[in-house]
Parts: C-alpha cells; sequence; structure tokens
C-alpha cells in the first residue's frame, strides 16, 4: 500500500503553534496544504498506484481531491481510514454535508454520523488498524491502493509517526 497522510489542515497550523486543541471542526486544509497534495501527486506518478481509498474527513478529501485530478484515479471513501476521534477536529461532516461539497464522490454508503463517537481509545484504534491490514492482506489489489489517512492511523499500522502530505510504503502481508 502507498500511505499518505493527509496535507496540512487548519488545525494543524494551530496545534503545531500552541498545544492546545483550537476547536475546529472538520478543518479544511491550508494554501500550503494544497501545494503539498500537488506535490504529493507529482511523487505518486512514480509509484504504481491503481486507486485510492480515502478518510472521510475535508482535510482527507481535499488531498484526495487533488490527487484523483492529477492522477486520474478512482477515490474510494471509508471511514475505517479516519483518524482516532480525539480532538474536535475529528469530529467529522455528516455525509450530506460531505456529499454538497464533494459531489463527485460517493457518500451513500456511510452513515449519517460516520465518525467515531466520543472518543477512541487507542485498543478501538489498533483493532481498526488490524482489521484494515488483514483485508487489505487478502484484498490483490493492496500494492496499488494509495491510502489517504491520518497521523494515528498510520502510527497504529505501521508504528511510524510521519508529517503531512508524508508518503510510507507499506506491505500489510509482511510479518507483523
Amino acid at each position: 500500500m502507498i500511505l499518505v497522510r493527509h496535507a496540512q489542515s487548519e488545525f494543524n497550523v494551530h496545534y503545531s503553534r500552541t498545544r492546545v486543541d483550537p476547536g475546529i471542526r472538520d478543518p479544511a486544509l491550508t494554501e500550503l496544504g494544497f501545494e503539498q497534495a500537488r506535490d504529493t501527486a507529482a511523487q505518486l506518478r512514480a509509484l504504481p498506484a491503481r486507486r485510492i481509498v480515502t478518510s472521510p474527513y475535508t482535510r482527507a478529501l481535499q488531498t484526495a481531491e487533488i490527487l484523483h485530478d492529477e492522477l486520474g484515479l478512482p477515490v474510494e471513501i471509508d471511514p475505517i481510514v479516519g483518524e482516532r476521534c480525539a480532538f474536535v477536529c475529528d469530529l467529522g461532516s455528516t455525509r450530506d454535508e460531505l456529499a454538497a461539497r464533494f459531489p463527485r464522490f460517493a457518500f451513500d454508503h456511510l452513515a449519517h454520523e460516520w465518525w467515531p463517537v466520543p472518543i477512541e481509545e487507542e485498543d478501538g484504534l489498533m483493532a481498526r488498524c488490524d482489521g484494515f491490514r488483514t483485508r487489505m492482506a487478502a484484498d490483490e489489489a493492496w500494492a496499488g491502493t494509495v491510502i489517504v489517512t491520518h497521523w494515528g492511523f498510520i502510527r497504529g499500522l505501521t508504528g511510524e509517526t510521519v508529517g503531512n502530505c508524508a508518503v510510507l510504503r507499506f506491505d500489510p502481508t509482511a510479518p507483523r
């Protein structure tokens, strides 16, 4: 798999300065974030990308939308690759709000409120990561799948901590 952390969001800017939750629900990308996503698309051209699976958070969808536009890859929305719900930014937008903002993507398979509520404990995140890893290991197309996701999900899946728009290759069939 090709893991991509979403580009810089408004939350990332404020939290990195203050280490205090700024209370921004489902934040959008910054101008720098849009640039990062375009740069990441250029980087992905050299990889065997065939499809995009993205988290339904706005920051991930905006990142995936740019990758889709630049690379022409189909996009699937899957909340299993969403962030661990721990801050206000991890409260998502409803299915209807997302469908209105991102009309090119299908959201009809999502629950109205699809994000984990209340705070997701670490063991819940790890169970979600393990389930996704198992599912992807059984998917013959895993090597060409770009996963647009979040810091917490990438950490739970790989043990790595990465910056915005980092690209990380991950083999779900490798021994743990």
